[in-house]
């Protein structure tokens, strides 16, 4: 695997346009593209109002970061799974009945030495099947160009503070490779069972720029 240096060869969703002039198109232009193929595709007949308001719903509501919070749980409880899942993270999620990723699945170890956060700096590719909906600040050119340049600024204004001894990798995806972060396991929870670990695995901490906590 390559970190991101290495990644901005690769392509991405949209190669049929000009990337280097869309990275500087304003977010509202991008809301107003949107919409209008939404308009275009429900005018033509191919698809209804009902079908993308359940749609979505489905991806907020049905799925947000549940399903990924639970392949968290399980490399938690699990280190046999955990290594399956480093190793062919698609084939590993498959274990868990979640088998409708399009894509390939990188899973990525944060460590307290090694930390691993997620972008897509030409677009917004994310595993939806996992994590829902993308949060507005991952689309955000803000955070798609600032967190390649400055991560350890970017991370501490989600509240994180890493020591400068940790290593920051930042890992860009693209059409073909998703990833998913497996957040370090907060200590004080050796008690709590596959399905309550899997309450408190967050959305952040899974995209890389916070940590997994725990209720005082």
């Amino acid at each position: 695997m390559k970190n991101i240096e290495e990644h901005h060869h690769h392509t991405h969703d949209h190669d049929h346009h000009d990337h280097h002039h869309a990275h500087k198109l304003s977010e509202s232009f991008e809301e107003l593209r949107t919409m209008a193929i939404e308009s275009l595709l429900i005018e033509k007949g191919l698809i209804s109002v009902e079908e993308v308001d359940e749609l979505i719903h489905h991806y907020v509501s049905d799925i947000g970061p549940m399903n990924g919070a639970k392949v968290v749980a399980r490399a938690w409880v699990d280190s046999e799974f955990k290594q399956r899942l480093l190793q062919n993270g698609k084939k590993a999620i498959s274990e868990l009945g979640l088998e409708n990723m399009h894509n390939e699945l990188i899973v990525l170890e944060n460590t307290p030495e090694i930390h691993n956060v997620v972008v897509c700096t030409l677009c917004s590719c994310y595993p939806w099947a996992l994590l829902g909906l993308p949060p507005a600040w991952y689309k955000s050119t803000a955070y798609r160009s600032r967190v390649v340049i400055d991560p350890r600024s970017v991370i501490r204004e989600f509240g994180l503070e890493l020591d400068e001894s940790v290593e920051i990798r930042v890992w860009d995806s693209n059409a073909e490779i998703r990833y998913l972060i497996l957040p370090e396991r907060p200590e004080g929870t050796d008690h709590m069972n596959e399905e309550e670990l899997a309450g408190i695995v967050s959305r952040d901490a899974m995209i890389g720029v916070s940590k997994v906590k725990i209720a005082n």
